[in-house]
């Protein structure tokens, strides 16, 4: 799949709602012309207005969002010298608002929008997804309408902002590995752009002033230069009325754009980077110049990664892993609007030779007659992409968004050209583009090594898109999905619930027959076994047992597993919790019932074959020695053992970084066979399937499968109580991190049944849980200290106990004014609480939020999954939600001041604090 690596404002589950209606911003100057049919394709239609707006709609009944995508073809490769981040500082100031709109923020919270803002090299987006309704709809296009011509971009909102961006450039800094890789870029381009980082270097941002962003968004940010997508449900002429309305009257701009004269050369010769830092373990990678995405060479090698570090089966991981030089492998295509990079690396150990495994990694790269690719690896990879493929064409979101990413390439059909293209791919093509492409003399890596005999890959230009895309129509057997109706209501109206009864125990179901895109089908479920005392010394065993099911049975081998599921269109995971086994399982309908029954199978076949085990150990352990250096990692565990309560051995014990390593290594085969053989039985199993399938078919398999197995334990829940903790505060030294993490955590007394419950919830979601909460508005959008902080109230379903947490990131320098503003911002709440307004906002947003959620099959399934423990439906789910649309102020300042008590917080600092003070 196309892979970009976009340095970006991620507003990710934004939990909001409003129900003011803005007008439209742009005055009208007389009726516009119609929009111009131009191309349609698979459902999806291009239109053109006479301003040169493009506008692509794309129905899609079936489920009741809408996803609104407006890209800007600019981006970080579109600035100039001295001015790198330009693109990105911009995309953070346009949610700072318009006159008409202040805080864009705060209003999409208020309408409950999922959205989101992202800056690449070569594209700005920013999208937007909610529950389908046609005024919500009407008011973001209005907003997208005013934000393109009317962005405040002001010097205060830049001062404020630009904190925030340096302290993302901060968080990018404590990772070795992205540290490595954008040097390695900056070092593989000599003159192109794409040699910058997105996010712009340090002093460039910090010199940034307001009016050159102005020009910079009054050149760029026009309507023939940008492509406005609406997906989902929606009423397409409608709509494409009012995108008419809304943006026809924006005048088509007289300046002409024109693509910046610099071309990268073709490189002649090795370049070596190497990066010393503290922390972390030791990794290798190599880069190589590749053509522009929309090339047919690109995606011959989109595919030669795939294969090359495929795990297990790929020359990568064959030469590097098994032969205990690396920990891990990987492989990625670079898409780019111009000729772009295809990166490889590995994992090591501090115990790995270093430079024994760079040779190693070269060599299988670069010797391709030597480490030939076969067809059935051919074969592998395209079953894998076109699965991923299907599986982001049946989501309306994601497709929108990645339109918007072959909007970047060039058109928006690149995004099926490519599928196609996929399909007839021969093992001649890739393994010609390997040996074209992945030379010594166009590498770039951690080592020099000179030749008297250079190579050179060949020269490459942008593709004619106009003429390549003449011709293509897509998919002819392309059809539309029904609409569905996801009201708490109709969901258990529709849902069929029932246990069925074996000899050896029950499976309570819960099946929910609906229309999907794509005929896709998403069950979860559980195996649940013993109980806690049961589970003693048994955490990292029970992980391991879990995790490595998909790794190989007597007859099948990791890789030949894998090889199925992807013939199945499918996705497992397997997960351990506790003490129950949980499973999900993802597909389409005519592979529904197949992919079950093997996941069935590989649970009780499973054979933990000694070198997976012990491949296993090493990525594990490499992980926790990771996380040993890093202060989020650091500082959870540190509150977490702070208030565990548990003997070593429980599994509700926490234990130190260096007690889980030692777990992981006393880890083997024949221990996790025992624990398969004692606890993965049958007894008491919840399944949970959402999608388009036959109930019948898959009763029948799951009776056939379960029937004939050993029974577990009888299972109990392992309880949690609530338990007070003794309030404490921890500062911890992480050395060379750019970055610092800020984590409190307060212990809570109650249950999600308990009448307080929906005004803590509301309290919680007010206080930090949105980008309107007085946490955000005061510590990042007034102050810019941080770019993310955060509140959450997580409450148990089954007993009084739950906890509330606060997350944030900062500069290590701002420690105590983030601090003293974060308990300032708290004790005004708790004296004053909230105004009616906040309240008002607050509800429809969370209750928008929650109607967008009931839209998600994987959702819909695990809250059945759940429910089917609790005995509950959704009809406790609108309960709920009516409760939360009865709240008073004084309700809510109530439960706030009854339950959140700030002397009884425990809080961690982790960040180099040492470092910062010098």
């Amino acid at each position: 799949m196309r892979h970009r690596q976009p340095l970006s404002l991620y507003f990710t589950f934004l939990l909001l709602s409003f129900f003011l209606f803005m007008s439209s911003p742009i005055p009208a100057t007389g009726a516009p012309t119609q929009p111009v049919q131009i191309h349609s394709i698979e459902g999806i239609t291009e239109y053109e207005l006479d301003n040169g707006l493009r506008v692509l709609l794309a129905p899609d009944q079936s489920k009741p969002t809408t996803t609104v995508n407006m890209t800007y073809l600019v981006g970080s490769r579109h600035e100039q010298y001295g001015r790198t981040g330009m693109a990105h500082l911009l995309e953070h100031l346009m949610f700072r608002g318009t006159p008409d709109t202040p805080n864009a923020l705060a209003e999409f919270s208020k309408r409950g929008l999922h959205a989101n803002g992202s800056t690449s090299a070569d594209r700005t987006n920013y999208y937007a997804s909610f529950a389908s309704n046609p005024e919500t709809l009407k008011w973001y296009l209005s907003w997208q309408a005013d934000a393109m011509r009317h962005a405040a971009i002001q010097e205060d909102d830049l001062n404020a902002e630009r904190g925030i961006v340096l302290n993302e450039l901060e968080r990018g800094e404590n990772s070795p590995f992205r540290t490595l890789t954008e040097k390695m870029r900056s070092t593989a381009y000599q003159w192109h752009n794409y040699r910058n980082s997105t996010i712009g270097a340090r002093s460039d941002l910090e010199g940034m002033q307001a009016s050159e962003l102005r020009d910079f968004y009054d050149r760029y940010y026009q309507p023939d230069n940008a492509v406005l997508v609406v997906a989902g449900q929606f009423d397409p002429e409608q709509t494409l009325s009012e995108i008419n309305q809304l943006f026809g009257s924006i005048p088509k701009p007289e300046r002409t754009l024109t693509e910046a004269p610099t071309v990268e050369p073709q490189q002649d010769g090795e370049r070596q980077i190497i990066l010393e830092r503290s922390g972390g373990m030791p990794f290798i990678a190599a880069t190589y110049h590749i053509p522009a995405s929309s090339s047919e060479q690109y995606i011959l090698l989109d595919l030669a990664a795939n294969i090359l570090a495929d795990s297990p089966s790929g020359p990568l991981y064959k030469e590097l892993v098994e032969n205990n030089l690396a920990t891990g492998v990987f492989g990625f295509a670079m898409a780019h609007h111009h000729p772009g990079l295809i990166f490889f690396g590995a994992q090591l150990n501090d115990t790995m030779d270093i430079a024994k495994a760079q040779q190693t990694l070269h060599e299988v790269l670069e010797q391709s007659a030597k480490y030939p690719i076969t067809q059935a690896q051919l074969d592998r990879a395209k079953n894998n992409w076109l699965t991923q493929w299907d599986e982001l064409y049946a989501s309306t979101e994601q497709m929108a968004i990645g339109l918007s990413e072959a909007i970047a390439s060039g058109d928006w059909r690149l995004f099926f050209l490519e599928r196609d293209r996929v399909k007839n791919i021969s093992l001649e093509d890739v393994q010609q583009a390997i040996h074209t492409y992945l030379l010594a003399s166009n590498r770039t890596s951690g080592r020099y090594k000179p030749t008297d005999n250079p190579q050179r890959a060949p020269f490459e230009t942008v593709p004619d898109i106009t003429q390549l895309l003449n011709e293509y129509k897509g998919d002819p057997t392309f059809t539309q999905t029904d609409a569905f109706d996801s009201s708490p209501e109709n969901i258990d109206k529709l849902t069929q619930r029932e246990v069925i009864k074996l000899p050896n125990g029950t499976i309570s179901t819960a099946m929910l027959v609906k229309p999907t895109r794509g005929n896709r089908v998403q069950a979860d479920y559980k195996i649940q076994f013993a109980n806690a005392q049961a589970m003693n010394d048994m955490a990292s065993l029970s992980a391991a047992a879990a995790s490595l099911i998909l790794n190989g049975t007597a007859t099948l081998s990791r890789q030949e597993i894998q090889d199925r599921i992807d013939a199945l269109q499918g996705n497992l995971h397997f997960g351990i919790s506790g003490n129950r086994l949980m499973v999900s399982v993802s597909t389409h309908k005519k592979h529904f019932a197949d992919l079950l029954q093997f996941s069935l199978e590989l649970i009780q076949q499973a054979n933990y074959p000694v070198k997976e085990v012990d491949e296993y150990k090493e990525r594990v352990i490499t992980s926790i020695r990771n996380a040993m250096t890093e202060p989020g990692a650091l500082a959870n565990n540190t509150l977490s053992r702070h208030g565990d309560i548990w003997p070593k051995g429980d599994i509700r014990y926490v234990p130190t970084y260096e007690e889980l390593i030692k777990n992981i290594q006393a880890i083997n085969p024949k221990a996790l066979r025992e624990f398969q053989n004692n606890f993965f039985g049958a007894g008491d199993i919840d399944i949970a399937i959402v999608g388009d399938f036959e109930p019948q078919q898959i009763n029948t398999v799951l009776e056939d499968r379960l029937k004939s197995w050993k029974q577990a334990p009888n299972y109990e829940r392992i309880d949690m109580p609530y338990h007070a903790v003794k309030p404490a505060t921890f500062t911890i030294e992480t050395p060379d991190k750019a970055n610092a993490v800020y984590i409190a955590r307060l212990p809570i007394e109650l249950q999600n049944d308990h009448p307080d419950y929906p005004a803590l919830f509301m309290a919680n979601y007010l206080l930090g849980a949105t980008e309107t909460s007085r946490l955000w508005t005061r510590i990042r959008t007034q102050e810019g200290l941080s770019y993310s902080i955060r509140s959450s109230l997580n409450v148990s379903s089954f007993e009084p106990s739950g906890a509330w947490s606060l997350q944030a990131i900062y500069s290590p320098a701002e420690k105590e004014r983030v601090k003293s503003l974060i308990d300032e911002t708290i004790q005004t709440t708790l004296k004053d609480g909230f105004t009616e307004e906040e309240l008002a906002d607050g509800i429809r947003s969370a209750l928008n939020l929650r109607s967008l959620a009931r839209s998600q099959d994987s959702v819909l399934s695990s809250t059945w999954l759940k429910y089917l423990s609790l005995d509950r439906s959704f009809e406790w789910n609108q309960k709920f939600e009516e409760a939360i649309q009865n709240l008073t102020t004084a309700q809510v300042h109530q439960a706030m001041k009854t339950y959140l008590k700030p002397d009884n917080i425990s809080e961690a600092f982790a960040g180099d604090f040492a470092g910062k003070a010098d």
